[in-house]
């Protein structure tokens, strides 16, 4: 839950982030791009299970379901009243899912995402936790940020260039 969450956890994501979001647009809308945007929907029942058998202190552990990255990382934020730093160049966002979202106005942090989870670990864990979810989820695993003491309750991230931004909660529809 929130509140196992503690400043120097790691954030984990087990794959590649927008794919369910986008594919699920394209249809609805009828929308054809250069190559296909398959949905990313995968059961996550294996990793999840081997990184609790392997006695990995899972602090809190959510599916990227609704708002996607951004919005889950900011609940926790919020309910555990920590800060979280997250690194764009770090976050798994395939390239064609990048170019959809941006032709199309969307942010893919905050795309809905089917069979990925973000899992908080203390970072002694880290490498053996990307080491079990690798092993049992097709689309890998990466490190994607932090959990801070600073800036309790929010979110920031990190862009390519080096600036620093705060990521909100989605508003609107």
């Amino acid at each position: 839950s929130p509140a196992g969450v503690r400043p120097g956890d790691v954030v984990i994501v087990n794959g590649d982030l927008g794919r369910h979001g986008m594919a699920v647009m394209a249809v609805r809308e009828g929308l054809e791009f250069e190559s296909e945007i398959d949905s990313d929907s995968a059961p996550v029942a294996d990793a999840v299970m081997a990184l609790l058998d392997a006695g990995i202190d899972v602090h809190c552990l959510r599916d990227l379901t609704r708002g996607g990255l951004a919005s889950t990382v900011n609940e926790i934020a919020q309910a555990s009243g920590t800060g979280i730093t997250l690194a764009e160049t770090d976050i798994p966002v395939r390239s064609d899912v990048s170019a959809a979202c941006e032709i199309l106005g969307f942010d893919p942090l905050y795309v809905a995402c089917e069979g990925r989870f973000a899992a908080f670990v203390p970072e002694q864990d880290a490498n053996r936790a990307l080491e079990i979810i690798t092993a049992n989820s097709p689309a890998g695993a990466a490190v994607i940020g932090r959990v801070t003491k600073e800036s309790p309750g929010m979110v920031t991230l990190t862009s390519r260039i080096g600036a620093r931004r705060i990521l909100d909660m989605m508003s609107g529809e």
